[in-house]
């Protein structure tokens, strides 16, 4: 049976690593058309090669920095050269920066999750959405984060975030109901990408600490989970997946082998 998302158009931010990068790598194994966006255009490049490699019939890059309304709309305009329409948005792009209380938090680390994980996401779904809307049964799919349904201490700005991020795709399920557009929400916790070297400002051996211990998810599970979802009858909107690694029964509540229970 032939996938029901070859040769659709997927969009794809932050799609130079994690999620991003292994959700092409996905897609192009369905047959979908694939066009990537992130800041780090060299890394792009190379995830554009391995998307083609797994069959992809187009995978285009370009620069896109979702803090940026003008980038945000030089992308778009950059993608209406290849299609007149999206099948699937996948809006990726985020990530966390510090994990200081309230008390000792730096304003930029709080400018750079709220621009990335809340003013990206609408940025880039308004610029698409003319796009999308005239499309029954295509996606809209956001990466939130387990963050987003419940606080833990030195999360308060990018917990904030990503409830800001559940919030807009509830909002956007109302706003699209009838047009035959679904949104969803993907919510992991624990998974071991680059997620916590970003946060932990390239601190790499605090970044392992994280996961030291459990067998946390991969940026191949999510992928796999949103191919999944995509590619659902157009009749079928999964709202919102919150999905975990085993050792993880919530954000407090980790398996740890060798270590004490956390």
């Amino acid at each position: 049976m032939p996938s029901r998302l070859a040769n659709k158009w997927v969009v794809i931010t932050g799609a130079s690593s994690g999620f991003g990068a292994a959700a092409a790598r996905a897609f192009g194994t369905e047959g979908a058309k694939v066009i990537l966006g992130a800041r780090r255009v060299d890394r792009l490049k190379g995830v554009a090669v391995e998307t083609k490699e797994a069959g992809a019939p187009e995978a285009q890059f370009h620069t896109l920095d979702v803090s940026s309304t003008q980038s945000v709309e030089e992308f778009t305009k950059w993608t209406r050269t290849f299609t007149d329409r999206v099948d699937v948005l996948i809006n990726n792009a985020g990530g966390a920066k510090g994990l200081d209380k309230v008390a000792e938090a730096k304003d930029e680390d709080w400018e750079f999750m709220m621009e990335t994980n809340v003013l990206g996401v609408l940025r880039v779904t308004r610029a698409f959405l003319p796009l999308i809307v005239n499309n029954p049964g295509a996606s809209i799919l956001n990466i939130g984060s387990i963050a987003g349904r419940t606080a833990y201490e030195g999360g308060a700005a990018y917990c904030a975030a990503k409830a800001g991020e559940l919030q807009i795709t509830k909002a956007l399920r109302l706003e699209l109901c009838g047009t035959g557009v679904r949104v969803c929400t993907i919510d992991p916790g624990f998974a071991e990408t680059e997620f916590s070297i970003v946060r932990f400002k390239g601190d790499v051996e605090k970044a392992k600490k994280v996961y030291e211990g459990l067998e946390a998810l991969t940026a191949e599970d999510i992928a796999e989970t949103l191919v999944w979802v995509a590619s659902r009858a157009p009749h079928v909107c999964i709202d919102e997946l919150v999905i975990k690694p085993t050792d993880q029964a919530a954000i407090h509540k980790v398996h740890r082998r060798g270590t004490a229970t956390k």
